[in-house]
């Protein structure tokens, strides 16, 4: 059988539905076996008939639920359609595209409204893109930025454009900002963001001036430095143990001069003991303290 042959058959039996179902009730839907192959062409006027009795159908009874799944499957090809447009769009499996204008799909169905007298097509389209669209926002960031600060990244996208066309040249931040009607440091906030949009490996090989080089290194190799802050972590979790095996009065001691920043004559006078006890009591207690980190374990 040719395609032509199938595709007429298949609109012959459409509208063999429509005919025997024009006078149906709410009870009586007609019975699609495939509402999927059911080609868009047909699909649009049985959508009328399915949503004329949805309206009227008890939601939860088993017709209602034939009647929105029947839709859902038969409106499929505007999901397709919709999806197409994000095919080559980062890095989401088109499976997961569809998926997610399915969503879209759905939720147009459940607040499609016949009164208005809109064709379901063009009520239905932007409810798809605008759910695939919200899955490349919240997906594709390879660093969690907040919505606001994304929905400003293509603000610029499209200023900068539009910019770099009239002037021929790269924009200035100022330039940006008075454009967009938005500060300088928010302009400055939205271009740092841009950096989270996509992340690159630490293994992908260093370059110099914009060259790769052949030295086998690494980014992880060339970029960042020690940071002096984790010895200091490293000492402070070291010293956490010996702390603890001091007594009540050497903790006190210790609080009172590293804690509250107490000189050694106010720490006298709160114990009430010499500035030059003190001064031996601290002493002894930093001895300890000192033998004990650099014991060799």
């Amino acid at each position: 059988m040719s395609t032509s042959t199938a595709q007429a058959g298949r609109s012959e039996q459409a509208e063999a539905v429509l005919t025997s179902g024009a006078d149906a009730s709410a009870a009586t839907l007609p019975q699609i076996a495939d509402p999927s192959k059911v080609a868009p062409r047909d699909a649009r006027a049985l959508s009328k008939l399915f949503f004329d009795q949805l309206q009227v159908l008890e939601e939860g009874t088993p017709e209602y639920q034939y009647a929105r799944n029947t839709l859902i499957e038969m409106n499929q090809s505007l999901v397709r359609f919709a999806a197409s447009r994000f095919r080559n769009r980062g890095s989401g499996e088109m499976e997961d595209i569809l998926q997610v204008g399915t969503i879209g799909l759905i939720k147009a169905i459940d607040r499609f409204d016949l009164s208005r007298e809109v064709e379901f097509t063009s009520f239905a389209v932007p409810y798809i893109v605008g759910e695939i669209k919200r899955f490349f926002r919240d997906t594709s960031w390879a660093v969690h930025v907040p919505r606001r600060l994304q929905e400003l990244r293509v603000e610029l996208a499209k200023a900068k454009e539009h910019l770099a066309t009239v002037m021929d040249r790269d924009p200035t931040v100022k330039e940006l900002s008075e454009l967009l009607g938005i500060e300088e440091e928010e302009v400055i906030e939205g271009l740092v963001a841009t950096n989270g949009y996509t992340a690159g490996s630490l293994d992908m090989p260093a370059s110099e001036e914009g060259q790769a080089t052949s030295s086998g290194r690494t980014l992880s190799d060339v970029l960042g430095e020690s940071d002096p802050a984790m010895e200091k972590v490293e000492d402070l979790h070291a010293l956490a143990p010996l702390l603890e095996q001091l007594d009540e009065r050497e903790k006190h001691i210790v609080q009172l001069r590293f804690g509250q920043e107490m000189t050694q004559s106010q720490i006298g006078a709160e114990l009430g003991v010499s500035q030059m006890h003190v001064s031996r009591l601290l002493n002894r207690i930093i001895s300890r303290l000192r033998a004990g980190m650099l014991v060799d374990i």
